[in-house]
């Protein structure tokens, strides 16, 4: 049974949002939200949801590195009661500890081939929403999913 999963590295500035399957367990980076008035991109997320038609909601939580909580952590908890409030979808949250400095070194590694383009933070963010899908599903895959 194939699951439509959508993808949010959380910020206070920009949202990295990416989309994954669970049948080909593929995460694919597709945009970055940027808050409003210190708020989310409600509509912008709700535009995605409409697009995407998500069965479940993952939204990544970091940790320092000795698992105690991060200072983002009450935050994000909160962005997702709001979101499962609004959304009316189940939302998850999946380890996200060192994925922004693990997109920024995969996109490091693919310009290494002669592109010198500076790396923009929105890369960033939507590889990193990217990569907190692909360890959500390398967490729960089996076949109830």
């Amino acid at each position: 049974m194939s699951i439509t999963v959508l993808g949010f590295d959380f910020g206070l500035n920009r949202t990295g949002v990416a989309i994954a399957n669970t049948l080909t367990g593929v995460a694919t980076p597709q945009t970055v939200l940027h808050s409003k008035n210190k708020q989310p991109d409600w509509q912008g997320i709700e535009r995605l949801i409409h697009l995407w038609r998500p069965q479940i909601l993952v939204v990544g939580l970091p940790r320092k590195l000795d698992g105690s909580e991060s200072r983002m952590q009450a935050t994000i908890l909160k962005f997702c009661r709001e979101l499962e409030k609004r959304t009316a979808l189940p939302v998850q949250t999946a380890n996200e500890q060192l994925s922004s400095r693990e997109a920024e070194q995969r996109l490091k590694s693919a310009r290494q081939a002669g592109r010198t383009q500076k790396i923009r933070k929105e890369e960033i963010d939507s590889l990193a929403a990217a990569i907190i899908l692909e360890n959500w599903m390398q967490e729960h895959a089996h076949p109830s999913l």
